[in-house]
């Protein structure tokens, strides 16, 4: 299990730097940080719990202005 963790971290690290650097490229804002810190895995065990996790990715962009992470909004740590 932990050699597994280590690979993921690794392809999601990679991911991560990659989109970061053509996203930046096209915007023209090298070196400007794109994705949050680390990220949230889950084992999906069923078709319900699927459905919720796709309900959750199409709404999550909608409330991102009003995240706690969201630059322009004040830290609550």
């Amino acid at each position: 299990f932990f050699e597994y963790k280590t690979q993921l971290g690794k392809i999601i690290a990679y991911f991560k730097y990659q989109t970061t650097k053509l996203i930046n490229q096209k915007r023209d804002s090298i070196g400007v940080k794109f994705w949050q810190r680390n990220y949230y895995e889950h084992i999906i065990r069923d078709e319900e719990k699927l459905n919720i996790l796709r309900q959750y990715i199409i709404e999550n962009p909608l409330r991102w202005e009003n995240d706690q992470l969201h630059p322009n909004n004040p830290s609550k740590w």
